[in-house]
């Protein structure tokens, strides 16, 4: 079935004025689906430098029209949800005739999406991305929340983890959905292999926010500063988080000038750029619900390593990529030795479909698709 339908897209987190990179993987869905469908976005946040109570913005990128709404910040919660729930209804009251809501994140927006179905009818999925939701991190949530988002999880057409592993431990948490795992999305139209040479240098390549507790931060770090000493020309380059966070664990380990690089937040094409450039890319986590560097990476025909965490321990193995125990410093160290002392001869070209046939745009635009149909055609109440 080919026919073009109208999904609104309520998304707990989206990029914002406030949050420029919050929910991009989301906002890659949202284009995504909008290859074939008309997709609107609804995204609502708090705004602390707000002057009036509410402020609302409109844009259209890449055929994905969105309606941001701004809100003023107050501590009061049931003032806050009033706020949040009226700018809903403003904003749903401008977005006209969608057949099927996309929910991401089930917890808070989850709640309009199941607002919409009983009041309207409509049906809808959910993507989830939330690592509160992985079982190591479970004990978090409080009891309120629990009970809502079993009901949102019971009430949709679909819930859609991003991996097996959050799949596995949301029901674990004892939420009981009709569960379809779709992942997020790797642009390969720009993650593709170079045929460029390496430079001199043996450059490792690290992505993520620099949050020490999920990404291990200082773990990483304390495995470079020993392989500085083994390694002609190392250099380590860090993408995407502030180097402020972790200036103090820098300065302890005392590293020679040229083995850290600090390049913040990239675009996707330059993120592209500086993968293609490296010769080997590591996720160090503690824990992930997807990770999707290494796989962008994999795309670029780059070696990764990886803990056993995300998505790519439930990937066939392959070559190309190592998967290492959690927060072990020593495996991180040999490893990355071994793969120095012993460049893997790599196709590239295989590595670039291992990615595109499971997480291109088009292999996700089908997947959601299938969705929609079955959760438009066959709707029923729950």
């Amino acid at each position: 079935m080919n026919k073009k339908l109208n999904i609104l897209f309520l998304c707990s987190w989206y990029p914002s004025k406030i949050s420029p990179t919050n929910g991009d993987f989301i906002q890659r869905h949202a284009e995504t689906v909008a290859l074939r469908h008309n997709v609107t976005v609804l995204h609502i946040i708090t705004d602390e430098n707000l002057k009036t109570n509410k402020e609302i913005e409109y844009t259209k990128i890449n055929e994905v029209e969105v309606y941001i709404g701004y809100l003023k910040k107050t501590n009061n919660p049931l003032l806050k949800w009033k706020r949040y729930f009226l700018m809903f209804k403003e904003l749903t009251f401008n977005i006209k005739d969608f057949q099927l809501i996309h929910a991401n994140i089930l917890y808070p927006f989850g709640i309009f999406a199941w607002y919409l179905k009983m009041t309207k009818n409509i049906p809808y999925i959910i993507s989830e991305h939330w690592t509160g939701f992985l079982r190591e991190n479970s004990h978090k949530l409080s009891f309120f929340k629990k009970i809502i988002v079993k009901i949102i999880c019971k009430k949709a057409n679909f819930v859609c983890p991003v991996s097996e592993k959050l799949k596995e431990d949301m029901i674990f948490l004892g939420l009981n959905a009709n569960y379809q795992v779709v992942g997020n999305v790797v642009d390969t139209s720009i993650f593709y292999p170079s045929e460029e040479k390496k430079g001199s240098r043996f450059q490792v390549v690290h992505v993520s926010n620099f949050n020490d507790v999920q990404k291990n931060i200082t773990g990483l770090l304390k495995t470079a500063k020993k392989l500085e000493t083994k390694i002609e020309n190392f250099n380590f380059c860090f993408i995407g988080g502030d180097e402020k966070k972790i200036e103090t664990i820098i300065k302890k380990l005392s590293f020679k000038n040229e083995t850290l690089k600090f390049l913040g937040h990239l675009s996707q094409k330059e993120l592209a750029l500086e993968l293609k450039k490296a010769n080997l890319c590591i996720s160090f986590s503690n824990y992930e619900t997807f990770s999707i560097v290494p796989l962008e990476a994999i795309s670029c025909g780059i070696s990764v390593i990886s803990t056993n965490t995300g998505i790519l321990p439930e990937l066939p193995q392959e070559d190309f990529f190592i998967i290492i125990p959690i927060a072990d410093e020593e495996v991180l160290y040999n490893t990355v030795l071994e793969i120095y002392n012993n460049p893997p001869t790599l196709n590239i070209e295989e590595m670039h479909h291992f990615v595109e046939n499971k997480f291109s745009k088009k292999a996700i635009l089908s997947a959601f698709s299938d969705l929609y149909y079955k959760a438009i055609y066959h709707n029923d109440t729950n």
